[in-house]
């Protein structure tokens, strides 16, 4: 089983949230056939605990507009990482210093990769050497 293609498409919109509020290093890996509960996770890199705190608010503004809303919310009080659950996507968004402990690569690498738009990643700044399929 691979990601929906409503999954896909909403993690594209999330994305483009997350770096128009100048969100870093965003990675989406298809989970699906890893997890149950989810088909696809979002990792965005912020440079602050304000940063965080807007690309949350984006993410959530931008899935609303698109009819969805998270099931779960997660870490928002300290901004330092934040999970929203909207079921078929799960977005973590992490202070640059949590997401070199917590290293969610690394976990998630042998998932395939999904492909982000270029304006996504030309405007976030993502690692010019990781790999990406097209869906």
């Amino acid at each position: 089983m691979t990601a929906t293609d409503h999954a896909i498409a909403l993690t594209r919109v999330a994305a483009r949230a997350a770096s128009d509020k100048l969100g870093d290093d965003l990675v989406a890996f298809d989970v699906s056939e890893a997890l149950a509960i989810t088909d696809v996770f979002l990792i965005v890199s912020a440079s602050n605990d304000r940063q965080v705190g807007a690309i949350v608010d984006a993410v959530e503004e931008a899935l609303l507009a698109q009819g969805t809303k998270p099931a779960r919310r997660e870490g928002h009080g300290e901004n330092r990482w934040v999970l929203l659950d909207f079921i078929d996507v799960v977005v973590h968004v992490m202070h640059a210093e949590e997401r070199a402990l917590y290293a969610l690569e690394r976990l998630w690498r042998d998932c395939p990769p999904i492909a982000l738009d270029e304006a996504e990643t030309d405007l976030a700044g993502a690692t010019a050497g990781t790999p990406r399929v097209d869906s």
